[in-house]
């Protein structure tokens, strides 16, 4: 229970007539200069000012009510505080111990209402707080932020196990703790509880790699700090917090007793059908944190596959699609999307009634999952990426189409095609995997020395323009191959399907074939038209 202040009286000790405060716990201050009475009001002892090495500490030791800490904690970390004329404390005094001669040489003063710190005597060479009550080996002991959370931790945890705490806060963590490396090695765990925050977090950053291997475990809490556990009596929640922290391993490095829940989200994640029966029955649909690449020589469909595909994701799912075609304006990407949904090349339609569009435009367009980039002046990879992020965050884009990597890199200053390609993909990879979209990439194919990719050429990996990384980073790469020079008109109009990498399933190679129709401006899948390529 909190101590109210009663009314002034004389002091025994040094005889002032009226600067002894009483307090409804029985307890009793002199708040006369240089005077040292003070008489505690749970064990009604007379305690004094502890002076060692000559250094004015001040105050008196006395338990903390308002943190919660016991006399025998304060005791324990030598701390003291001092009382304002209302009865509340007014200051806490922390003792610091040079880590050589134990002598204490240093003393910070916390100020209780501004929180304020002022710092007495030579802090070059003192310890973390309370290292020179602990053991300096043993199983177990924490660090925190500030005094008063040591303190906390020690109190919550029955005075068992040792608790230090740096001196200055998380800004100097690294500093302090590289500084007493040696002393911490010395306990087979080390839990870091710094402050629920930013700056905690980066202090946390700052020093887990210090530590020798699987020696650093790092506590979260539901609370800012240990302090604010303490007050507000969830102890429980602390100790079980404490002893569920997690051992700190570099990243990337994960044991295998921690993955059931990745195993279980996993499951969960439902792969979605490619509007084409063969295409999904070597590639078994597509899922999310994948990307997808599409490629071919020029001509042979990639627009006319990527619409058919972001209009099929649209009726099957329930997702908002993102559209970055670099080589068009927006209305004409519009314009083609629609094209699908109504079975008509309507760019070609142009004495359409504006009100015969509208239909289409709302069943596309006005349904409000679509967002397109309009990049006009604005095709740096940077940018680019940022509006994939956007859409993927902002406008929560599960599907993401990305019209084409080639216009991205001719963009480039530094004029390496082989080096721009990498740092893109590496950025489209890590993005993938941070926002958990599915992206599809339309790659151009390089040059072949044989029979061109126009004139029915076969597409391998090696083909991808600019860069390994393409094939490498990729999840899925599915290539467009067809003879737009045959004599036969089905297979002039008719497109091979190979899937040349297959991360999820493994199995590649020949998917389907798709047939223009030139009257609808619709592809559809149909039955191998050439002899030849039974070989495939």
């Amino acid at each position: 229970m909190e101590s109210k202040f009663l009314h002034h009286e004389e002091c025994p000790k040094c005889g002032s007539r009226n600067n002894v405060a009483v307090y409804s716990n029985g307890g009793r201050h002199c708040f006369t200069p240089g005077c040292d009475y003070h008489v505690n009001g749970e064990t009604g002892e007379e305690l004094q000012v502890t002076t060692p090495s000559n250094l004015q500490l001040g105050g008196v030791v006395a338990s903390i009510h308002d943190r919660k800490l016991s006399l025998n904690t304060v005791k324990k970390y030598q701390v003291s505080v001092d009382y304002a004329p209302d009865g509340k404390i007014a200051k806490h005094f922390y003792p610091y111990h040079d880590v050589n001669t134990g002598e204490i040489v240093a003393t910070k003063c916390r100020i209780v209402n501004t929180k304020d710190f002022l710092c007495t005597g030579n802090m070059t060479n003192v310890g973390l707080f309370g290292q020179r009550q602990c053991r300096g080996t043993g199983k177990y002991i924490t660090i925190t932020e500030g005094e008063v959370d040591a303190m906390s931790v020690y109190e919550m945890f029955g005075q068992k196990w040792d608790v230090v705490s740096l001196r200055s806060g998380a800004s100097s963590a690294a500093k302090e703790i590289k500084a007493q490396l040696e002393w911490l090695e010395g306990y087979e765990n080390v839990v870091i509880c710094f402050d629920q925050d930013k700056a905690g977090e980066l202090a946390t950053d700052q020093i887990k790699d210090l530590f020798s291997p699987n020696k650093l475990k790092i506590c979260k809490l539901p609370l800012k700090d240990a302090s604010e556990m303490l007050m507000a009596n969830r102890v429980q929640e602390f100790t079980r917090a404490w002893w569920d922290s997690k051992v700190y391993r570099p990243d990337g490095i994960v044991a295998g007793s921690d993955t059931w829940e990745a195993l279980v989200n996993k499951r969960q994640i439902q792969s979605v059908p490619y509007p084409w029966e063969g295409l999904n029955d070597v590639t078994r649909g597509h899922r999310p944190y994948e990307l997808v690449t599409i490629t071919s020589g020029s001509g042979m469909g990639k627009s006319q596959f990527i619409r058919e595909l972001e209009y099929d994701l649209l009726q099957r799912t329930d997702a908002n699609i993102g559209v970055l075609a670099l080589e068009e304006d927006v209305a004409t990407t519009a314009l083609g999307i629609m094209s699908v949904a109504s079975s008509r090349r309507l760019h070609l339609e142009e004495d359409t009634p504006v009100d015969e569009l509208r239909p289409h435009w709302e069943a596309t367009m006005g349904s409000g999952r679509y967002y397109l980039f309009d990049h006009w002046g604005s095709t740096s990879a940077d940018e680019l990426l940022s509006r994939v992020r956007h859409m993927a965050k902002a406008c929560d884009c599960r599907y993401i189409v990305l019209d084409h990597l080639s216009i991205v890199v001719s963009s480039q200053e530094n004029g390496d095609e082989r080096k721009a390609i990498d740092e893109i993909m590496t950025k489209l990879r890590t993005l993938v995997a941070e926002t958990g979209i599915t992206l599809f990439l339309v790659s151009h194919l390089r040059r072949g020395s044989g029979t061109a990719h126009e004139d029915g050429g076969r597409i391998s990996l090696q083909d991808l323009r600019g860069s390994q990384s393409i094939a490498q980073l990729s999840d899925m790469v599915i290539g467009m191959e067809r003879n737009q020079q045959a004599e036969d008109p089905a297979e002039r109009n008719t497109t091979a399907v190979r899937v040349l990498k297959n991360r999820y399933a493994g199995e590649t190679g020949p998917a389907c074939w798709l047939r223009y129709d030139r009257f609808t401006g619709r592809i559809h899948e149909c039955a191998n038209p050439s002899p030849r390529e039974t070989e495939f």
